[in-house]
């Protein structure tokens, strides 16, 4: 089909399907096959050896797929995009095709559980090293980068505190050296950031949070390059084969057509809640890049559309504390994962970043008492009288709520 440039609420729900060409089929089609059939073993021949489209196999390609594959790079305003089984099947196949043994990886001062223990993985492994850098300064960055360095991998709002890293700065440096620059961008969906447009290389989402929504499916997603993508799904996605099932791809499809409706409905519940939490007696600090007495409120006007749906914050306590007032809520659930229609909350040091040591882990910021909190889609108000009855219980008086 012709693509037409469109905006952004139009281009997610339209882009890469044509209708007509599917029997008039308003929704795609469920391609829900491992293989595909060839007219005569000469056409086989041709595909395989890439002298005729088509598909051949699922591993190596399905119509579902491409569909979100081409959607998603539109909405990222990138070349080509690949869909994986998760998301760390995606950051693993980004960072092993971006890199060799005696390679070195730099990445943000902060990164995700899982994605820690895959650095950790490759360097003992293959001998891939790694750094954490709070790449805030250009000195600091350019005389970190070193001459076997693959790429920058960066987080951006980091998980879970929410830092924020100046991606026009970072690629500024990272192109003096000729080094790829590679961001999550998970906890925005391209809806809010699209790291592309500001010079960066790759961008990964672990697609089962925002872009799917409704926490029903897992998966990943990389976009960049045509060329390059071309490289690695011919290579670390076709080999290693951590590829996304139709049925997985169809339910992202159904996710991303109201995308823009729950971002900005995560985003209202989430600008209501951070207020609320700053006034409790009970809070010790508070992350949201919405709030105006977030160190880098600025930068998040800059380079984020919204402040996203993710606070995170700090109670007046120990690990214990954290953990009674995670059991203390009601209506909240206690589970990792963020972007779904139920507000969660869990608590990064003993979950999502249970694998990274004590002492890295406070040198992310990721103490005993900071809690994460994904808000949904609920009504705000019952959302906070949850978190407040909650909150209340964590202070002497059982008055905490007053104005600061």
């Amino acid at each position: 089909m012709v693509h037409q440039k469109k905006r952004f609420e139009t281009e997610i729900i339209h882009t890469g399907y044509d209708s007509l060409e599917e029997q008039g089929s308003l929704v795609p089609p469920l391609f829900q096959t491992s293989t595909f059939t060839f007219s005569s073993a000469q056409e086989g021949e041709q595909r395989f050896c890439g002298e005729s489209n088509g598909y051949i196999y699922s591993r190596l390609g399905n119509p579902t797929v491409r569909i979100l594959t081409e959607r998603i790079a539109a909405l990222e305003q990138g070349e080509a995009a690949l869909a994986f089984g998760s998301g760390m099947a995606a950051v693993s196949g980004t960072l092993f095709h971006l890199t060799k043994t005696g390679d070195h990886i730099l990445c943000s001062q902060g990164i995700y559980g899982c994605t820690f223990g895959l650095l950790q993985l490759m360097k003992e492994k293959h001998q891939i090293t790694h750094d954490f850098l709070s790449m805030d300064k250009e000195d600091e960055l350019r005389s970190a980068i070193r001459d076997n360095t693959a790429c920058l991998y960066i987080e951006t709002p980091i998980n879970p505190t929410m830092r924020l890293i100046d991606l026009e700065m970072v690629v500024k440096v990272a192109k003096e050296y000729n080094v790829p620059v590679v961001v999550d961008n998970t906890f925005s969906s391209p809806y809010l950031q699209q790291p592309l447009t500001l010079g960066c290389d790759y961008v990964i989402h672990s697609a089962t949070k925002y872009i799917g929504g409704h926490g029903d499916v897992i998966a990943g997603l990389v976009i960049g390059r045509h060329e390059e993508l071309g490289k690695m799904a011919m290579s670390t996605q076709k080999d290693i084969g951590g590829i996304i099932s139709p049925f997985d791809a169809w339910l992202l499809l159904r996710g991303l057509k109201t995308l823009p409706v729950r971002i900005d409905r995560h985003c209202d519940n989430a600008g209501k809640i951070a207020k609320m939490l700053k006034q409790h007696l009970a809070v010790k600090k508070m992350y949201f890049p919405g709030d105006l007495d977030f160190p880098q409120h600025e930068l998040a006007q800059k380079q984020m559309k919204r402040p996203g749906g993710m606070i995170s914050f700090e109670i007046n306590g120990n690990k214990e504390d954290a953990q009674a007032f995670l059991n203390a809520c009601k209506l909240i659930k206690i589970a990792v994962s963020l972007g779904d229609a139920e507000t969660l909350i869990q608590h990064p040091a003993t979950m999502t970043h249970a694998v990274v040591p004590e002492e890295e882990r406070l040198k992310m910021g990721i103490t005993d008492n900071l809690i994460r909190l994904s808000v949904g889609l609920e009504a705000w108000e019952d959302i906070w009288d949850d978190l407040k009855q909650a909150l209340d219980l964590m202070t002497p008086e059982n008055t905490a709520y007053e104005m600061k």
